[in-house]
C-alpha cells in the first residue's frame, strides 16, 4: 500500500514536472500581451515629456533627456480645454444619472412584475442590440434637432443614450438573483413595490449599478461621432472633439500633443480604478439566470 502511494506521488510529481513548460510559455505569452498592452500608453506618457524635437528623433529615445512638464501647460494654453472637460463632464453625469434611473425601473419591471407579454417584449428589446448604431443616427439627429429643437444643447448629446438595452439587461440579469422569499417578507411587512425597489433591489445590486454607472461613465467621456452631430462649437463640445481640432492644429507638435491626450485619459484611468472592485463583481456575479 505505501509502495502505491509512492508510484502516485512520482506520478504526479512527473505530471507537475512535464506541465510546467506549458505554465511557462502561457505565462510568458500573457506577459508579452500585457506588455504590447502597456506600452502604447507608456509611449503616450514618455512622449508627452519629451521636447518637440526629440519626441521625433529617430531612433527614438525611451526615456527623455529632461522631464518637459511645460508640455502640459503649454497643450492647456493653446486650446480651451477647460471648457471641453467641463462640457464632458456635465454630459457624463446626466448621461449615467439618466442611464441608472431608467434601466433600474426596466429591469426591475422586466424582473420582478408579472405582465401580458413580458418576455416576447423583452426578447423585441434585446435584438435591438443587433442593429447597428450608425442606423439610428440619422433619425436621431433629426427627432433632436427639428421636433426638440436641441441642437448645441447639452441634453441632445445624451437623451438618445438613457434607454440602454446592455444595461436593462445587466441589471434584469442582477435583480433576478434576488430571492423572491425576500420580497414576499418585504410585502407582508406592507412595502410597497417603489420602495422595495428603492429600498431593497437598490442597494443589494451595488456592485451592477456600479458596473452600469461606468460602462456609461466611459462611453459617454469618449462619445466622438454623436457629439460631433449636434453640436457647433467650442462652448458645447466634449473633449474627444476637442482633442481632435487640437490634433489638427498642433501638426507636429507631438509632445504637447501627447501631453494633452495624457490628461484626457487620466480622469477615466482613475475611476476605473477607483470602481474596478465593484465592476469586477458586477460582471462576475451576474448569470444568464431567466
Amino acid at each position: 500500500m505505501t509502495g502505491a502511494k509512492a508510484v502516485a506521488g512520482i506520478a504526479r510529481a512527473s505530471a507537475g514536472l512535464g506541465s510546467r513548460p506549458g505554465v511557462i510559455a502561457s505565462h510568458a505569452f500573457l506577459l508579452l500581451g500585457a506588455v504590447l498592452t502597456v506600452f502604447p500608453f507608456y509611449w503616450m506618457l514618455v512622449t508627452s515629456l519629451k521636447t518637440n524635437t526629440e519626441a521625433m528623433a529617430s531612433p527614438p529615445t525611451m526615456w527623455p533627456l529632461a522631464l518637459q512638464w511645460g508640455n502640459y501647460a503649454s497643450a492647456l494654453a493653446s486650446a480651451p480645454f477647460g471648457r471641453y472637460f467641463l462640457n464632458t463632464l456635465l454630459v457624463a453625469t446626466c448621461q449615467v444619472t439618466g442611464v441608472l434611473v431608467v434601466a433600474s425601473l426596466a429591469a426591475f419591471a422586466f424582473a420582478r412584475l408579472r405582465f401580458f407579454g413580458k418576455e416576447v417584449v423583452f426578447t423585441v428589446f434585446l435584438a435591438t442590440l443587433m442593429i447597428p448604431g450608425e442606423v439610428t443616427l440619422i433619425p436621431n439627429f433629426v427627432i433632436v434637432t427639428k421636433w426638440l429643437g436641441w441642437y448645441d444643447t447639452y441634453q441632445a448629446q445624451f437623451v438618445t443614450s438613457l434607454a440602454s438595452v446592455f444595461a436593462i439587461f445587466l441589471l434584469r440579469q442582477f435583480f433576478l438573483q434576488i430571492p423572491r422569499d425576500l420580497e414576499d417578507a418585504a410585502v407582508m411587512d406592507g412595502c410597497g413595490t417603489f420602495r422595495f425597489l428603492w429600498a431593497i433591489v437598490v442597494p443589494l445590486s451595488r456592485p451592477a449599478l456600479i458596473t452600469v454607472g461606468l460602462l456609461n461613465f466611459l462611453a459617454a467621456w469618449n462619445a466622438f461621432l454623436w457629439p460631433l452631430l449636434v453640436t457647433r462649437g467650442a462652448a458645447m463640445r466634449p473633449i474627444q472633439i476637442g482633442l481632435s481640432a487640437f490634433s489638427t492644429e498642433a501638426g507636429t507638435r507631438y509632445a504637447e500633443l501627447m501631453a494633452a491626450s495624457t490628461m484626457v485619459i487620466l480622469p477615466t484611468v482613475a475611476v476605473f480604478l477607483v470602481a474596478q472592485r465593484y465592476f469586477i463583481e458586477g460582471i462576475t456575479r451576474t448569470g444568464l439566470k431567466g
